[in-house]
């Protein structure tokens, strides 16, 4: 009896273990495995024109397709113009919206000390209220850097990972990379605090502009570690998980965030 109840718990734990939630990216789920680890707190990093942006769109609109409520919050950019952008790929948010299965929430940087004390307290009621799977933060960047103080950057930062991990929800940050270093953070903490790490870069090559991505690491699952070609189409992200990159890229990778 006692064994039964071993094997029937090794098989709850491994098909717990099997569970994916997909980044609603074509080619980024087969580097995966099957997509993100329930619970995890993802950071796609990346410069200018990447296309940050467009993988949390497609993240959040492939759980609403699916029926699962998300939030978006966005610091840089206006409601409407997160509206617009995934307009301009095919993606209608506003039905959701009337429908409360998606809130867009901009936040109030004039006074970042408050907002950042009501995001920590109200995120969970409002993840709670909307039953929400999936939460978007655009930029954390921009929410991190607000804080002069490092110390305090870091307790506000770790304190905002710990209410959306006692919420349960599976979230996916953007983040901007430091100009000195690409392969780091401009605020050099979110790749540490986060479970995963997607690295979004654009290269020149022969006078054409390349965009690569590479899982920079990804606790508790076996994934694609190489960079990977991938543009930007007319219907969103697009990888191509299975092209190599014949190139010194990744030669400098802080392989520190990959074993963290």
């Amino acid at each position: 009896m006692m064994a039964d109840l071993k094997f029937q718990m090794s098989e709850r734990l491994s098909k717990k273990s099997r569970e994916r939630i997909s980044s609603g990216v074509r080619g980024l789920d087969e580097m995966l495995g099957g997509g993100f680890p329930p619970g995890h707190i993802i950071v796609a990093m990346g410069g200018s024109g990447t296309g940050k942006t467009t993988l949390a769109l497609h993240y959040i609109i492939d759980g609403l397709l699916k029926g699962e409520s998300g939030i978006y919050i966005t610091i840089e950019e206006e409601k409407e113009s997160i509206i617009s952008a995934a307009s301009a790929y095919g993606w209608d948010l506003e039905k959701y919206i009337k429908d409360n299965k998606l809130a867009i929430l901009k936040l109030d940087l004039s006074d970042i000390k408050t907002t950042a004390r009501r995001v920590k307290s109200e995120l969970p009621k409002i993840i709670e209220f909307f039953g929400a799977k999936r939460l978007v933060i655009d930029s954390i960047t921009l929410y991190s850097i607000m804080f002069d103080d490092i110390i305090e950057r870091r307790i506000r930062l770790f304190g905002l990972n710990k209410a959306i991990k006692n919420a349960g929800i599976t979230a996916l940050y953007t983040a901007e990379v430091n100009a000195q270093s690409h392969l780091n953070s401009k605020d050099g903490m979110v790749e540490y605090s986060a479970d995963g790490v997607i690295f979004l870069q654009q290269n020149e090559c022969e006078k054409n502009i390349k965009l690569v991505m590479r899982i920079i690491k990804m606790r508790k699952i076996q994934h694609d570690r190489l960079y990977r070609p991938y543009e930007i189409t007319g219907e969103g992200i697009l990888v191509y998980p299975n092209e190599m990159i014949y190139s010194d890229f990744g030669k400098d990778v802080d392989i520190s965030i990959a074993e963290k």
